[in-house]
């Protein structure tokens, strides 16, 4: 669950848990505030958009303030001997997002094991539902969508064709898709090998 706010002119991409710097808000640090200003909220597939907001808000915990970095700021009339440079540092308020609509905070956290296991799980998962019968190409590292969409048209759609892939094969499908040596290069035999075997 995400929603978009408004706060300080600016539009923000919210979810629960998240940390932002958003423009300066009088208010302590540890204190609670509602961002009003709800511009969309999407639980899911169910996304409400607001005409112009969402009758709801956003609520969060004022972290800390600060100073972001100094920008320099420098101005010049050509053939006039008018140079200005000044420095300016924007005041910020950092927040933890709490709670979105009637949602409050869970822990978001997910270990690297458990967003590896979701990456095997889609591929698995892909192979199942997909009706040609083949592989999620993308999982190995180097194909993307528009790629495993020429090697489809090749008629490859399994990790097990790639790793079948001898070298005379690899040319022929390096100058029909004008891959300049990428399939040795990122490794794509031995990555199929090792997604067959696991």
């Amino acid at each position: 669950m995400y929603a978009v706010v408004e706060t300080g002119g600016k539009q923000y991409k919210v979810a629960v848990g998240d940390k932002l710097k958003v423009e300066k808000i009088e208010a302590e640090a540890g204190s609670s505030i509602d961002f009003d200003r709800v511009l969309m909220i999407a639980d899911g597939d169910q996304v409400t958009v607001g005409s112009p907001l969402v009758e709801t808000s956003v609520t969060g915990t004022v972290l800390s303030h600060g100073k972001n970095k100094k920008i320099r700021v420098f101005k010049m009339k050509r053939r006039k001997n008018y140079r200005r440079t000044q420095g300016h540092r924007q005041f910020f308020t950092e927040v933890e997002i709490t709670g979105i609509g009637g949602q409050k905070a869970a822990a978001k956290t997910e270990s690297k094991s458990d967003s590896k296991s979701k990456v095997e799980n889609k591929a698995v998962a892909a192979s199942v539902d997909d009706p040609t019968g083949g592989d999620l190409l993308t999982t190995i590292n180097g194909i993307g969508p528009v790629i495993e969409k020429k090697l489809h048209g090749l008629g490859i759609t399994t990790f097990q064709q790639i790793a079948d892939l001898d070298q005379a094969r690899i040319d022929e499908i390096n100058d029909q898709l004008s891959f300049k040596g990428r399939i040795e290069r990122e490794e794509w035999v031995e990555q199929a090998k090792t997604l067959i075997s696991s």
